[in-house]
C-alpha cells in the first residue's frame, strides 16, 4: 500500500487550477492552428489568429485564457493499493480548488441555493468530483475549468434502437445548429452513447478529456466521430459563429452498453478554450 497526503492531491490541485486557466495544452493550439491555416472564410481566419494570439497572451502573462474562470471538474483514477493519509481526499481537492482560484485571482462563479438566493460562494467551490478506482498505487489528478457558456448547452435523448447510427449523427448535428455559437466555436464535441440516461451524461463530458483530434481506439467509433466531425462542420457555423468551414475541431465519443429497449445519446461542447490540465501522484 503507498501512502500519498491529502496535502499533496491540495497543492496539486491548486496548481492545475491555476495552470488550466492559463495554459492551453498544445493538443489544442495544435488544432486551432490548423483550423486557421485550412479555414476557408477570411472572417473565420482572423478570428482564429485571434484566439490564438489571446492564447500567447494568457501564457506570457499568466492571465485567465476567458474570463469565465468555470465550475471546476476534478477526475480523480484513484489506484486500489494507493492510500490517502491525513485527511478525506474530497476535502482535499476542495481545499484546493479554494486556494487556486484565489491564489490565482480567478473568478468566483459557483453559487449555492441555486434555484432560490443564489449566493456565491466566494472560492469557486464545491468543484464537482468523479472518483475511479483502478489498479496500481498512483492517482491520476484531472483537472477541467468548464465555462457555462459550454456546459449550459448541454442536451440529453433518448432515442429509439431502430434510429440507430444515423439518429445519433442527427441528434448531434441538431444540438450544435442550435445552440453552437453560444459556445464559442471552433468547438471540441463531447457525445456519450449507450449505458443510462445519467450514465451517458457522464460519458459525454468524459470524452472532453482526450487529447483533441485522438480518435476513439475502437475503429467504429472512431469513424462515427469522422462522420460526426463532417456533419458538423457542414453547418457552416464557423470559427466564434463568424462562418466559415471550422465549426468543430474534434469530435469525442465514449460508448457503454445499454438496455434493449433504448439509445440514450447525450451531447457536452466544450469551447475553442479546452482547458484540460492533469498530474500523477
Amino acid at each position: 500500500m503507498r501512502e500519498i497526503a491529502a496535502q499533496t492531491i491540495t497543492e496539486t490541485v491548486a496548481r492545475l487550477c491555476e495552470e488550466a486557466n492559463y495554459h492551453l495544452g498544445e493538443d489544442v493550439l495544435k488544432a486551432l492552428r490548423k483550423a486557421r491555416d485550412t479555414e476557408k472564410s477570411p472572417l473565420g481566419r482572423r478570428a482564429l489568429q485571434r484566439v490564438l494570439q489571446n492564447a500567447a497572451v494568457a501564457t506570457q502573462d499568466e492571465v485567465p485564457l476567458c474570463q469565465d474562470t468555470g465550475i471546476v471538474i476534478v477526475y480523480l483514477d484513484v489506484g486500489q493499493d494507493a492510500h490517502v493519509s491525513g485527511g478525506d481526499i474530497n476535502e482535499a481537492v476542495q481545499e484546493g480548488v479554494r486556494r487556486g482560484y484565489r491564489n490565482g485571482y480567478l473568478r468566483k462563479s459557483i453559487v449555492a441555493s441555486p434555484f432560490s438566493t443564489r449566493l456565491n460562494t466566494n472560492d469557486n467551490t464545491p468543484a464537482v468530483v468523479h472518483i475511479e478506482i483502478v489498479p496500481g498505487e498512483n492517482i491520476r489528478i484531472r483537472v477541467m475549468p468548464k465555462g457555462g457558456g459550454s456546459e449550459n448547452t448541454s442536451r440529453l435523448t433518448v432515442l429509439r434502437p431502430d434510429d440507430g447510427r444515423q439518429g445519433i449523427i442527427d441528434f448531434v448535428a441538431e444540438v450544435v445548429s442550435e445552440v453552437g455559437v453560444n459556445s464559442c466555436p471552433p468547438l471540441i464535441v463531447g457525445v456519450g452513447i449507450g449505458g443510462t440516461a445519467g450514465r451517458t451524461m457522464v460519458l459525454a463530458k468524459k470524452a472532453l478529456l482526450r487529447k483533441v483530434c485522438e480518435p476513439n481506439p475502437d475503429p467504429e467509433v472512431a469513424q462515427l466521430e469522422k462522420d460526426i466531425l463532417d456533419r458538423v462542420n457542414e453547418l457552416g457555423l464557423g470559427p466564434v459563429g463568424f462562418g466559415g468551414t471550422n465549426t468543430a475541431l474534434s469530435v469525442h465519443a465514449e460508448v457503454y452498453p445499454c438496455h434493449i429497449s433504448a439509445l440514450p445519446v447525450a451531447v457536452n461542447l466544450q469551447c475553442h478554450c479546452a482547458r484540460v490540465k492533469e498530474e500523477v501522484l
